[in-house]
């Protein structure tokens, strides 16, 4: 079974799920995605992977081998700036 693309696994995820935004990187057998769904309002953070896990099916345990994901509210996306990795100093 051929590994997927990103652009696949975005795909499966938006088949199965109504996203605002649905972004996927990834190598074919790991991927990270970020998914903006009203679907999240009011869900934990495992309920919301579940929900993704769940559009995903099958394909989960079949073709993908780990999936990474930042799952927001599309209130939650417009309220976040996009984090600077390392960039802030540590005082102690």
């Amino acid at each position: 079974m051929a590994e997927p693309t990103p652009s696949q696994v975005r795909d499966f995820i938006a088949a199965g799920l109504p996203c605002t935004v649905c972004e996927v990187e990834g190598d074919g057998r790991h991927f990270f995605a970020t998914i903006v769904s009203t679907e999240f309002e009011g869900l934990s953070r495992v309920r919301r992977h579940q929900r993704v896990y769940a559009a995903l099916g099958d394909r989960m345990r079949e073709q993908i081998h780990a999936l990474s994901m930042k799952t927001l509210t599309p209130t939650e996306y417009t309220a976040s700036p996009a984090e600077p990795t390392g960039s802030a100093p540590h005082h102690h």
